[in-house]
């Protein structure tokens, strides 16, 4: 039988099979000696063991589109980044390191702001400011009072999208939102597995319509930019690639150097000055871990 990898917890994986329910299943050995770790989202064949009880072992994984790291998943069409715009302030620096390692696994992301009925006008348009040009969709939403999330289903509809960010940030309320069952699944999960439902510690697939699915991920506060070389900062900022080739030196970074055209756009304003500052503070990260 085939199904949907939605959670895996402790050595167990819980496979949505269509028509049939979900099953708890176990992996069969020479997985690991594949070195290959089932993931939520992964499309999966199982063994039927107990129907009553709906036990299983999982046999075969298919081949896998896409598979990201942190968070870990598999077989996903785009995420979506949510941030809140008040209470708390968005660490503007957090998501950009979001933005380029998402950028650097050629995910497609949404830039998603909650909370507009508590954050104040000047805000917003700082935010609107810093990321209009950025190359990603941007969506300001309020679970609230419902702004922004007819456009939001239409951003998600028939796509599986993991959901990422920051604890705090209305994660949980936004999720409640577009599966208003969602917690009688998870309810099930939880039940089989006795654990608490309202902490996110493992990434969990959610079915929010036909072809549609949502991949709830642990809340973050620090994230690193591993793999990353200094120089390749540059490639995944869109705002620079309009002054490409216009600065005196070849291969110039955009920091240090004189006659940059970035620099002159960002002095101009046509370059976010705060997008700017987080990639020279980045840039200098970067430098400095390498240094050691």
């Amino acid at each position: 039988m085939q199904g949907r990898i939605m959670k895996g917890i402790g050595g167990f994986y819980y496979v949505d099979v269509p028509a049939h329910g979900l099953y708890e299943c176990k992996a069969k050995g020479s997985f690991r000696n594949q070195r290959l770790k089932p993931l939520a989202g992964d499309a999966v064949t199982i063994d039927i063991l107990d129907e009553e009880n709906k036990l299983g072992n999982i046999t075969e994984i298919a081949a896998r589109k896409n598979e990201l790291v942190r968070p870990a998943v598999a077989n996903i069409d785009q995420a979506l980044v949510e941030f809140a715009a008040a209470q708390p302030n968005p660490n503007l620096n957090l998501l950009d390191r979001f933005l380029l390692i998402m950028s650097r696994q050629q995910v497609k992301t949404i830039i998603c702001f909650n909370k507009t009925d508590l954050a104040a006008p000047d805000m917003l348009s700082r935010l609107v400011r810093a990321y209009e040009k950025s190359g990603f969709p941007l969506i300001f939403i309020s679970t609230y009072t419902g702004e922004g999330m007819e456009r939001l289903h239409g951003l998600l509809e028939g796509k599986t999208t993991v959901f990422a960010g920051p604890s705090g940030v209305g994660k949980s309320s936004l999720m409640n939102t577009l599966l208003p069952d969602a917690k009688a699944k998870t309810g099930a999960i939880s039940e089989k597995i006795k654990r608490g439902k309202h902490t996110t510690r493992h990434s969990e697939l959610m079915k929010a319509g036909e072809g549609t699915y949502l991949i709830d991920t642990p809340g973050f506060s620090t994230l690193y930019l591993t793999d990353f070389q200094p120089d390749d900062l540059k490639d995944y900022m869109a705002e620079f690639r309009p002054y490409e080739g216009q600065c005196r030196f070849i291969g110039c970074s955009h920091i240090h150097e004189p006659d940059c055209s970035v620099k002159r756009a960002v002095e101009a304003g046509a370059i976010s000055d705060i997008r700017y500052h987080n990639y020279v503070e980045l840039y200098e990260e970067l430098k400095h871990t390498r240094s050691w």
